[in-house]
C-alpha cells in the first residue's frame, strides 16, 4: 500500500468556505448546505484527499457542490491528522508514507460508517460518496457492502487492480463514476483500460462511466490549477451525481 509524489502536491486555492466544521456522528465534519430548498432525504458524502478539511481547496469543493442543490457531508477522515498542506509548498518535504501506517483504510470505514448511522438517523435515505484520491479507497469498501447508493472517484489512491474492479462488478449496486487523466501512477493507463474491461459495455448493470482528462495529473480534481480542466471534471462528477441523486 503506497501513495506517490503526486498525492502531496499541486495548487492551495483561494477563498472563503462557508461551510460549518461541527461534530457529527461522532466525527468532527464539515457540512456545507444550500441556501435554497433542497432534498433533505439525500446527501453527498466527500471523502477527501490526505489533506482532509484543513486544505481551503476540499472546503471551497464542498461548497461548490452545495451551491448546486445538495447537502455536503465532509467527515475528518484522519482524527486531526491530516498531512498538513504546507507540504504543498515548493522546497517542503514530507514523510506521507510513515504518515499512512497510522491510518489504517479499516479504521477510517469504521469511522464513516457512524457518520453513515447519524444521517441515517436524521432521515438521509440515499447518500452519494465522492473519493478524491485517498478518499477512493473508503468509497469502494463501502460500496462492496452496498451502503452507498452512488460513487464518484477522481484520480483514486490505494485500489488493487484488477481485484478491487472485480469485486465491484460482483457485489456493488451503486452506479460509478471514475475521473481518470493522463498522468496518475496511483491510477495509470493500464488500470483506466482494466476498469473498462470489468466494468464497461454495459457488463456493470447499475452503470459505469470514465472520463479521462488528457493533460490532467494526479490530484488535479482538488489540487489543480484552477485555470486548467479542474471545473470540466467536477462538472462531469457533479452531473452523474445529480442524475443519480434524482433518481
Amino acid at each position: 500500500m503506497s501513495l506517490c509524489s503526486h498525492c502531496v502536491s499541486g495548487v492551495r486555492h483561494e477563498g472563503t468556505p462557508e461551510g460549518l466544521t461541527t461534530q457529527f456522528g461522532g466525527v468532527e465534519t464539515y457540512i456545507a448546505t444550500p441556501t435554497g430548498d433542497y432534498p433533505k432525504d439525500k446527501v453527498v458524502l466527500f471523502l477527501t484527499d490526505v489533506f482532509g478539511l484543513a486544505l481551503e481547496n476540499n472546503r471551497l469543493l464542498a461548497d461548490d457542490f452545495a451551491k448546486n442543490g445538495f447537502k455536503v457531508v465532509m467527515p475528518d477522515l484522519f482524527g486531526g491528522d491530516p498531512i498538513p498542506k504546507d507540504a504543498l509548498n515548493p522546497g517542503q518535504t514530507f514523510d506521507f508514507m510513515e504518515w499512512l501506517g497510522r491510518h489504517s483504510p479499516a479504521d477510517i470505514v469504521v469511522l464513516i460508517r457512524g457518520v453513515l448511522a447519524a444521517l441515517k438517523a436524521d432521515g438521509v435515505t440515499k447518500v452519494a460518496a465522492i473519493g478524491f484520491c485517498f478518499g477512493a479507497r473508503p468509497a469502494f469498501d463501502l460500496a462492496f457492502g452496498n451502503e452507498l447508493d452512488v460513487v464518484a472517484v477522481s484520480h483514486p489512491s490505494l485500489l488493487q487492480i484488477p481485484a478491487d474492479l472485480e469485486k465491484y462488478l460482483a457485489q456493488s449496486k451503486a452506479p460509478l463514476l471514475i475521473n481518470s487523466c493522463e498522468t496518475d501512477p496511483q491510477f495509470p493507463k493500464d488500470a483506466q483500460a482494466k476498469a473498462d474491461e470489468i466494468l464497461g459495455g454495459g457488463k456493470f448493470a447499475p452503470g459505469y462511466v470514465r472520463t479521462y482528462w488528457d493533460g490532467c495529473t494526479h490530484g488535479f480534481a482538488v489540487r489543480g490549477d484552477i485555470v486548467s480542466r479542474y471545473y470540466a471534471a467536477v462538472g462531469a462528477q457533479g452531473m452523474l451525481l445529480t442524475a443519480c441523486a434524482r433518481a
